[in-house]
């Protein structure tokens, strides 16, 4: 008489657990892959052992794909975009995801043709095992060659005019929304907009928020003052709206560099925050902490924003179906409102 059912194989997610790594970490043992600590490796050895875990052949051609590394692909507009405390925050973030899943990190500036170049040619000799993709603006080609790039690719933040499959993004209509609304509490009638770059998403939303509760004030909203999101920029755009709009009592500005900014041209202008003008940033970044005077602003978790679309990506590489996440905001009240 024949024996009981065949006994089951091992899978590979048994051995990650047993051995008290990641699935990621198990297979490039497994494939014999660089950047796995020798603890681990020894870890992953010994469950395999223990379990009779007998690789797939298949999965291991896959596998031995693998770079060990991933890469975070910023469309911005020179090297010190890196320096900008939002995205030295992602960094953080990003890396710490990265760390526990045994990848390493990998920047690239997008912002010139040459540098797309570069970015295209790892897309397609699969130069890292994934890539999380940022500050796209509108019509950027880096869009199209991730669509077509035969890896796992997350964006940080939603493109202009398409919903990718993957993304990480934050409640950009909502959060800029609430900061409205908080000034048109305060008896401000006559709130002016700082907006970001108006060819990127984020740019569009905030001041899509920002008109949706000035319209639902009754009132009209004021024409978008574009900045680059930087403080410079902001206080160009705010030394704009002044000459153009003197009656101003409120500033939504989109981001806390340019909420900086306005508070220095209004203070140029001798215009007293919030006795005269009230402003409200967005972010909640250091420079809103130690304005002067500080900065209401609309909280964003960039850390976890990096977090998470790093977690994602190793989702993705690791064979899972992640969702699009978008993360919430919160409103952070101090003496400029």
């Amino acid at each position: 008489m024949a024996g009981g059912a065949p006994r089951r194989q091992p899978t590979l997610d048994e051995v990650a657990e047993l051995a008290g790594v990641s699935r990621s970490v198990a297979s490039r043992v497994l494939n014999n892959a660089p950047h796995v600590s020798r603890a681990k490796r020894e870890a992953v050895e010994r469950a395999v052992r223990q379990l009779g875990y007998v690789r797939n052949p298949t999965a291991r051609a896959l596998a031995t794909r693998q770079t060990g590394a991933a890469a975070l692909v910023v469309a911005g507009e020179e090297p010190s975009i890196y320096a900008d405390p939002f995205f030295a925050q992602v960094i953080v973030g990003a890396s710490a995801a990265l760390e526990e899943a045994d990848l390493h990190l990998m920047l690239c500036l997008a912002a010139s043709d040459r540098g797309r170049k570069r970015v295209e040619e790892l897309l397609r000799s699969k130069g890292a095992d994934g890539v999380m993709l940022m500050a796209l603006r509108e019509d950027d080609p880096l869009a199209r060659m991730a669509e077509e790039a035969e890896m796992p690719v997350v964006f940080g933040g939603r493109p202009v005019g398409s919903a990718p499959r993957w993304y990480v993004d934050v409640d950009n209509v909502g959060g800029a929304r609430e900061a409205t609304e908080h000034l048109l509490s305060r008896g401000r009638t006559r709130v002016a907009a700082i907006c970001g770059r108006l060819d990127t998403e984020v740019g569009r939303a905030r001041y899509r928020g920002y008109r949706d509760a000035v319209l639902a004030a009754g009132l009209d909203p004021y024409p978008p003052q574009e900045g680059d999101f930087t403080e410079s920029g902001g206080a160009a755009a705010m030394a704009a709206s002044l000459a153009e709009h003197p009656e101003v009592d409120g500033v939504f500005a989109a981001n806390d560099n340019m909420g900086a900014g306005a508070l220095r041209t209004l203070r140029e202008a001798g215009r007293l925050v919030p006795d005269d003008v009230a402003v409200v940033g967005f972010d909640d970044l250091v420079v809103a902490q130690v304005a002067d005077p500080p900065l209401t602003t609309v909280h964003q978790p960039i850390n976890a924003f990096g977090r998470e679309m790093a977690r994602m990506l190793v989702a993705l590489i690791n064979g899972q179906e992640p969702t699009p996440l978008i993360l919430p905001t919160r409103l952070v009240i101090r003496s400029s409102s």
